[in-house]
């Protein structure tokens, strides 16, 4: 009797691996393969504009972008000093729900007459006005700015994956933030390491900031308003750089929440690469 029930469930074992081993795996629900594109094609800005304050459209100012190694290099070897020379190159098509992914690294040293604050920081700006629509002395454009920061390797944290809001605000949890830089949640990358960044735009409901992999930010809403470039709330602060024209018109549409806009990479007088550039549209 042992050795019939013995084999019995010895049989049944079999039968039930070798049932799991040859089953067919779900062929009629296969998950669709992602279709990320390459908004840079490795060997020259085809796609791409600059714009630096205080200088023509497209004009590439001192080869401030180069194109080397299958990388968009942020460079200051032509400039002896930064003059409120910011940049940033944006790519020609505007999009409204997609996952942005890419590698950065800062190098480097920080070109003289830059800003304390702008050591190792840079930054990629999302649903942005288009380079075409900056006035000609705007440093920043109106935008939602997932802030790229380097550790200064002193020891103290300092987080990347940032959101920075030029001409704009977002909303935590049910209220609307006027801070013009919010931390993230991320650790620090001290020296001149690749770091992995993605960001996750769901049109005007909200952003979602990924560094090597885990989210460390997430917000609601952006939208117009809150200063160009402080913690002052509701527009009080477009003069404070003097640079935006049309200021009155920007204030005008506070509130307006941002739907879309263009993707561009800062130029802020520290050197950045940038390469992976993808992205991948959501419907």
């Amino acid at each position: 009797m042992q050795n019939i029930l013995f084999s019995g469930l010895t049989f049944l074992l079999f039968v039930g691996l070798l049932s799991c081993g040859d089953a067919p795996k779900d062929v009629g629900h296969d998950t669709p393969a992602e279709n990320w594109i390459s908004l840079f094609n490795g060997k020259d800005l085809s796609g791409w504009t600059g714009k630096i304050a205080g200088k023509d459209l497209n004009s590439n100012w001192r080869n401030t972008w180069l194109v080397e190694d299958s990388m968009i290099r942020i460079n200051y070897m032509e400039y002896d000093s930064f003059r409120n020379d910011f940049g940033h190159l944006y790519y020609e098509q505007p999009y409204s729900s997609y996952k942005l992914r890419f590698e950065y690294r800062f190098t480097g040293e920080q070109l003289p007459g830059g800003s304390p604050w702008n050591v190792r920081n840079s930054g990629v700006m999302l649903h942005s006005q288009s380079a075409e629509s900056n006035d000609y002395g705007q440093w920043f454009p109106v935008s939602v700015e997932l802030q790229l920061l380097g550790g200064l390797s002193d020891g103290k944290e300092r987080t990347t994956g940032n959101v920075c809001t030029p001409g704009t605000a977002v909303v935590m949890g049910d209220t609307i933030n006027y801070n013009h830089c919010i931390s993230s949640s991320s650790k620090t990358y001290d020296g001149d390491q690749w770091v992995k960044a993605e960001a996750v735009v769901l049109g005007g409901e909200a952003m979602h900031f990924l560094i090597e992999g885990d989210t460390v930010l997430s917000f609601q809403q952006p939208q117009i308003g809150g200063g160009m470039i402080s913690k002052a709330q509701k527009g009080k602060d477009w003069d404070q750089f003097k640079v935006v024209e049309d200021k009155a018109d920007w204030i005008a549409r506070e509130g307006e929440v941002l739907t879309s806009g263009y993707i561009a990479l800062q130029a802020e007088s520290h050197p950045i690469d940038f390469r992976k550039i993808e992205l991948l549209e959501l419907k």
